[in-house]
C-alpha cells in the first residue's frame, strides 16, 4: 500500500455546456501570459517600450505552436500515418504533443518577423524573454499531468505519479513524475538566467543562449528517464541527441559572441530612446553595429551632453560664417 503519491486528475477536460475547457490548453495559455508579463518587465528595464514584447509575441506564439506541433508529428509520424491511425489526429493539439525544439525554432522565426517590423535587435529581445519562456515551459508541463502522459520509469518513491488511465497503451501504476522534474528544472533555469544577467550583464543574445544550454542539460537526464515510445539512435532517444546538439550550439554561441561583441546593448529600442528605427534592423540585422559606429541615440563620448549625432547642428549666423570657416 502506497502511503504517499501524486494523484492524476480523473479527467483533463471540463465542459461548460458544449464548450470544452481543457487543462492542457489552460496551462499553455497561462504560460504565455507569464512569459509576456515577465518579458515586458525586463524589456522596459532595458530601456524598451511597454507593449513591445506583447506585440512581437503576437507573431512568436502562433509560429511557436505550429513549430511545436510539426516537430512532434514529424518525429512521431507513426502515431498519425501508420495503418489503423487517423491522420486527422495530427491537428488535435489539445490531446498533447508539442515539441519544445520546434516551438523555439519556429517561434524564433515569428519573433524575428515581429522584431524586424518594430526595428529592434532580435538578440536583445531574446535576452529579455528568455526567463519568461522557461517559466512558460514550467507551466506548460502541467498540461502533461492533466493528460496523464510523459511519465518516467516505475517507482515507489513518496512523490511517485499515480497513472490511472489505460488509454493509448498506458499501464496503470506508479511512475517517476518527469513532468514535475522538468517543471521544477525550468523554474531553476529561469532564476539562473535572471541572476546571471544581473551579475554579468549578458547581452547580444547570451542570456537566451544560457537559457537554452541550461534547459538542454536538464532535458537530457529527464528524457533518459521517460518510458513513452520514441525513436532511438545508437541507444539514445532522439530528444537526447537533439538536446546534446542544441547544447553545444548554445555554448559555442555564448563563447563566440562574448569575444566578438562583449558587453550589453545600450539601446534596445531606438524609438523608445528618441532615436530612429531606420537603418537599425531594417535589413534584418541587429542594432548594435549602428549604436557603436554612428552613436545614434546617445551623446558623443568626447562631448559630454552633446546632442545625438543624427540631429542636424544649428547653422551659424550669416555674419559669423567666415570666422567659423577659419576655425574649422
Amino acid at each position: 500500500m502506497e502511503l504517499a503519491y501524486i494523484p492524476s486528475p480523473s479527467r483533463g477536460v471540463l465542459y461548460l455546456g458544449p464548450i470544452p475547457l481543457r487543462g492542457y490548453a489552460f496551462c499553455i495559455i497561462i504560460g504565455v501570459f507569464i512569459a509576456v508579463w515577465l518579458g515586458n518587465r525586463r524589456w522596459v528595464a532595458r530601456g524598451g517600450q511597454s507593449g513591445t514584447v506583447a506585440d512581437i509575441a503576437v507573431w512568436a506564439v502562433p509560429f511557436g505552436l505550429v513549430g511545436g506541433r510539426l516537430y512532434h508529428v514529424i518525429t512521431d509520424y507513426e502515431l498519425y500515418f501508420s495503418p489503423g491511425r487517423d491522420w486527422v489526429d495530427a491537428f488535435k493539439v489539445w490531446q498533447g504533443g508539442l515539441g519544445i525544439w520546434g516551438a523555439i525554432a519556429l517561434g524564433a522565426l515569428g519573433a524575428w518577423i515581429g522584431a524586424r517590423r518594430r526595428g529592434i535587435p532580435m538578440p536583445a529581445y531574446a535576452d529579455a524573454v528568455a526567463p519568461g519562456i522557461a517559466l512558460a515551459q514550467a507551466m506548460g508541463r502541467w498540461g502533461n499531468w492533466f493528460n496523464q502522459e510523459l511519465y518516467g520509469r516505475e517507482t515507489h518513491l513518496p512523490w511517485a505519479l499515480h497513472i490511472t488511465s489505460s488509454e493509448g497503451g498506458r499501464v496503470p501504476g506508479y511512475y517517476h513524475p518527469t513532468f514535475l522534474y522538468e517543471s521544477l528544472w525550468c523554474i531553476g533555469v529561469a532564476f539562473l538566467v535572471m541572476w546571471a544577467d544581473r551579475r554579468f550583464k549578458l547581452g547580444h543574445g547570451r542570456a537566451f543562449a544560457l537559457y537554452v544550454a541550461a534547459y538542454c542539460v536538464g532535458r537530457g537526464w529527464i528524457e533518459y528517464m521517460r518510458v513513452d515510445d520514441a525513436h532511438h539512435i545508437l541507444g539514445l532517444r532522439l530528444n537526447d541527441w537533439t538536446a546534446l546538439v542544441v547544447f553545444l550550439l548554445a555554448v559555442t554561441y555564448m563563447i563566440v559572441s562574448a569575444r566578438l561583441r562583449p558587453g550589453r546593448e545600450e539601446v534596445v529600442e531606438p524609438l523608445a530612446s528618441g532615436g530612429s528605427a531606420e537603418g537599425t534592423v531594417a535589413s534584418g540585422g541587429s542594432a548594435e553595429g549602428t549604436e557603436t559606429d554612428t552613436g545614434a541615440g546617445k551623446p558623443a563620448a568626447s562631448e559630454p551632453g552633446a546632442e545625438p549625432a543624427d540631429e542636424p547642428e544649428p547653422k551659424a549666423p550669416a555674419e559669423k560664417t567666415e570666422s567659423a570657416t577659419k576655425k574649422s
